[in-house]
């Protein structure tokens, strides 16, 4: 979960507003003395922090608010409107050139992850239909090169390179090679340094007038809290930039840098890096980020992550078979599958609503999910299809077959059991149910 002690901090303080029932105004302001400390211990920017408590205060003390029949909720809902100001507002897209090469410049300071961005960015480009290409201007770092070329085979995406030139040569000549061979989306990933200095700033002054990018996506590290601010600042006073891209927001990430960068530079958030799988870049959107702060759970981009690692026609297939009360063992494994390639499952979890606080001391503990698929890697082609024919002497030998004990297999053919029976419930009943159902919860419209 994204700030997870932030995140918590700010649920607990929130959920002893909902048991008071009516509100004073001494509540309100105790309530945001709480908010206050949670959000200086997450390294926000202490001017950032003052006029957003504020705004809160200013919204919440009136008699719209305190003598509402559910006066709690009604602070909640502005604590979750000024959140998503503060964080933007409303997801900040890329801007693409009405004659392509669209031209995007990373930059950024060495650690932030700006080279693996990049790959990250150019995959997503490719998967929403557009054709990259990587150039790699970082003459400096040792293998940079290496790794975007590492990368780029990763992802099946060309890398243009002129080894240790010039890098204003290579950003001139790369955007040439893009328009020669149709790549409609060219990413240049730039030096970065330990530290900003006159001489980084000059050459990314040099190769920005060279080719004049239509996108300079500053990176940065987000568990870096505030520096990665003063970071953000110096860059777009002396480079000018479009946005940022926050990196390792999957990690102990206080929140500093996300809370305070666009209040600080007026430049918004366009990426956040999730993971370290190439996958793991998502678009920014500031309103369903505030939700998952808050514990409200981040649904849409659930749906969008399994659209796009779900196969749509096996989802379909399974649809029929589950309605035919056909779903096996092998489909089970199958589904398992499906939902690994979505990416880590506390992350997923802590999407739908209610349930990441409900995890907040338990681990998920993905290699349960390995197991799982050992135990029915060990069962025999008809006993994946009929399950109820694997009795005692089955099971001890399934058990020895996938390396676990015999009350682990029992567990699994309890849960899947369990699971055979919710979605027969869910595929029955009236039809007024079914669309009701078909409307909140289909992953295909």
């Amino acid at each position: 979960m994204p700030f997870g002690n932030l995140a918590d901090r700010l649920q607990d303080t929130l959920q002893k507003l909902r048991g008071r029932g009516k509100l004073t105004e001494k509540d309100v302001t105790a309530a945001l003395r709480e908010v206050r400390l949670a959000l200086l211990e997450a390294d926000v920017n202490y001017k950032v922090v003052k006029d957003f408590v504020n705004r809160i205060k200013e919204r919440s003390v009136g008699s719209e608010v305190l003598e509402h029949l559910n006066p709690a909720q009604q602070v909640i809902k502005i604590v979750n409107e000024e959140l998503t100001n503060l964080m933007g507002g409303s997801q900040a897209k890329l801007t693409f050139a009405s004659r392509p090469p669209t031209v995007i410049m990373m930059v950024g300071l060495q650690g932030a992850g700006k080279t693996t961005a990049s790959a990250k960015l150019a995959r997503m480009l490719k998967a929403k239909g557009h054709r990259p290409l990587l150039a790699a201007a970082d003459i400096y770092r040792p293998a940079a090169i290496k790794q975007l070329q590492v990368l780029g085979e990763q992802i099946e995406v060309p890398v243009f390179t002129l080894g240790q030139e010039d890098p204003v040569r290579i950003a001139r000549e790369a955007r040439q090679h893009a328009d020669a061979h149709g790549s409609d989306v060219l990413i240049l990933d730039t030096a970065g340094r330990l530290h900003i200095d006159e001489t980084l700033m000059e050459e990314l002054v040099n190769v920005k007038a060279e080719v004049r990018p239509h996108e300079i996506l500053l990176v940065v590290d987000a568990m870096t809290g505030q520096d990665a601010v003063n970071v953000a600042e110096s860059f777009n006073e002396q480079l000018g930039i479009d946005g940022v891209v926050l990196t390792k927001l999957d990690g102990d990430a206080r929140g500093g840098a996300a809370l305070s960068v666009k209040a600080v530079t007026g430049k918004p958030i366009k990426f956040a890096g999730t993971s370290e799988k190439m996958d793991g870049l998502e678009s920014f959107h500031p309103d369903r980020m505030a939700s998952r702060i808050l514990g409200m759970g981040d649904m849409l981009s659930l749906i969008e992550k399994a659209e796009a690692s779900m196969d749509r026609s096996k989802a379909e297939a399974m649809a029929a078979k589950l309605q035919r009360a056909e779903f096996t063992l092998e489909d089970f494994k199958e589904q398992l599958q499906q939902v690994k390639n979505m990416g880590p499952i506390d992350q997923l979890m802590g999407m739908i609503p209610g349930v990441g606080k409900q995890l907040k001391n338990m681990e998920v503990d993905e290699g349960q999910l390995r197991r799982v698929e050992a135990i029915i890697d060990s069962m025999t082609p008809d006993e994946r299809r009929s399950p109820q024919i694997i009795g005692g002497s089955r099971r001890k030998r399934i058990a020895r077959g996938s390396g676990v004990r015999v009350q682990d297999v029992n567990r699994l053919l309890k849960q899947f059991e369990q699971t055979k029976q919710m979605m027969k419930q869910l595929t029955g009943g009236s039809d007024k149910m079914k669309k009701k159902a078909k409307k909140r919860f289909s992953l295909f419209g």
